[in-house]
Formats: structure tokens, sequence, C-alpha cells
């Protein structure tokens, strides 16, 4: 497709939830998870849909502007992660995204909460990101005329004393910056298509920082994908949870399990009798079976198969 055609995707690298966040789901439902963890999924939840809040805002501009998300990139050997970055034909945005809620106020070149508990300060982060990508965007032969910002998406959330010429932009003001952004009107060219697919080949996934936790601790069933209740009848058809009222097939119930056992046993073979194990309420492991036939590539034969 040619850029001139462009009022298409506009959006070149969506945004996944991270790896860390889908894990610590299910290992929440399946262990007791630290204070200290649940802590961590808690501002992981907050920060993915803080994030996903603002891709509702970008995907409805028109402008000539190439978005991608959720970069995670390097630079001579220091790691920097991109909430969201926008290219236009004169101007890169980076934008940190950042859903705080609540009452906080800025001193001493430092956030605090109103009961003055400090808290990270995302002007550093977008300081860093900045001054890394610039080098990487220069070593791969491009100008940086870049503006970062830091974007409180949440409209339940109030800073008091901000800098006024710092790079934020408060829930009251994004609706104008967005304006801003539609209102980018100079044609975006193949040079910076080709910057967008350079950087989304250079993206890196890191492994995700989890617990230690062993097959037999963790407890076996179908979990309920809206409210995390785990389906306490037998599964021959179909699958409904008791709490919410959910149903789904039982083909999106096993190919939704053995997702999940390759998301924390990424090295375990996928075999019928441990989807059987780990699914608990599944009647037949005859279905399982077919199943998995279906949907991966089948290896080995008789009780040594495992699907891929």
């Amino acid at each position: 497709m040619h850029v001139e055609e462009r009022k298409w995707s506009m959006l070149l690298k969506e945004r996944t939830m991270p790896i860390e966040l889908s894990a610590l789901r299910s290992l929440d439902a399946r262990i007791d998870l630290s204070t200290e963890e649940k802590g961590r999924l808690m501002r992981l939840e907050k920060g993915y849909q803080g994030e996903v809040m603002f891709d509702l805002l970008t995907e409805k501009l028109q402008s000539e502007v190439f978005i991608l998300n959720d970069l995670c990139l390097e630079f001579n050997r220091s790691v920097f992660q991109i909430d969201t970055l926008l290219i236009s034909q004169d101007t890169y945005y980076l934008i940190e995204v950042k859903n705080f809620e609540g009452d906080a106020y800025y001193a001493n070149e430092g956030f605090f909460s109103i009961n003055k508990t400090e808290l990270m300060n995302p002007l550093d982060q977008l300081k860093r990101s900045k001054l890394l990508l610039s080098h990487l965007l220069r070593s791969l032969g491009y100008h940086s005329n870049i503006e970062g910002y830091v974007i409180f998406i949440n409209p339940e959330f109030t800073l008091f004393q901000a800098p006024i010429h710092a790079p934020i932009i408060l829930p009251t003001q994004i609706n104008r910056f967005m304006k801003k952004l539609q209102q980018k009107s100079a044609k975006i060219n193949v040079h910076y298509r080709k910057l967008a697919d350079q950087l989304i080949s250079q993206h890196q996934i890191l492994p995700p920082r989890l617990p230690d936790y062993q097959y037999n601790q963790l407890k076996k069933g179908v979990a309920c994908p809206k409210c995390h209740s785990f389906i306490t009848s037998e599964v021959i058809r179909k699958a409904k949870c008791m709490v919410c009222g959910f149903e789904e097939g039982i083909d999106t119930v096993v190919l939704r399990c053995v997702e999940e056992l390759r998301l924390l046993f990424p090295d375990t073979m996928i075999t019928t009798n441990i989807v059987y194990d780990w699914c608990d309420v599944i009647v037949s492991k005859k279905q399982i079976a077919r199943i998995l036939k279906e949907n991966y590539n089948v290896i080995g034969y008789g009780k040594w198969t495992y699907y891929e």
C-alpha cells in the first residue's frame, strides 16, 4: 500500500497486553501472591488500562502520523520503553502515559501525594527515553526533532503546582493536545515508513519478572475470562460461569487453557494429558485431542504425541 493512500492504518504497531501482566493475572488466580507481587500486578493493570485509554484517542487521528505503541528498544546496551511514539514529517512525539489518580503536587523537582509520599517521577523516565531515542535515531541516520510528553490520562487526577514549562499534559489539556496532533498537515513519506519499520524490527520482548512457582503448586481448573472465578461444573460442550453467567464453547476453553500453559510453562510439551489435568473440569480427553489436532501441529505418534 502506498503511503499516499493513507486514510488506512496509521497504527503500525498495536499494543498487546504485557506478558508479565498476563502471567501475574493467571498466577493470582492459582496461588497466593505476596503483598509485593499483588502490588506489582495492580500497578501493571493500572498502567495498561491507562495506555489503552490513550490508544482510544490516537486511533481517531486522521493526520499524517504513524503510530507505534509499546516499543522496547536498546541503544548502547541501555534498554528503554516507549508507551507511544508518533512519527510525523517533522517531529517525533514520544509519549509517556501515566494513569495516576487522586491529588498530587509538584515540589523540589519531584512528585508527591497529598500525604507527602514521594511518587515516581515520570519526567525523569521521559528524559532518559528521549535521550536514548535521540541517539538511536541518529545511529540510524535520522534527524532527532523529538518532543516528549508525560500524559496524565486519568480524569480523576489533579496535579497542584505543576511547572508551567514542563512537558506535562494534564487531563484538562488532553483534548487540546490531540487537536494539535490532528492539525499536522505535512505529507509523510516513505522515508519515515522505513524508520517505523526499523524501530519495529528492533523491538524487544523482555522476560517477565515472576515469582518462583511449580506446576504442582498451582490450582488447576478453568478460570472465567470475565470475572476470573473458576468454572465449577463439568464441561462437555460448553462452559458456564456460575458467578457471572458467561458462557463459551469447549474449543475456546481448551485453546485458552493451552495458551495459559504455554505462558506459565514455556518449556513444557503440550500433550492431551497435561491439558486434561490443567483444565480439570473437561470431561473428555477425546475432545481435547481433537481440538489440539485441529489447531496445532502434531509431533510424534501414540503416547509420545505432543503439539506445537
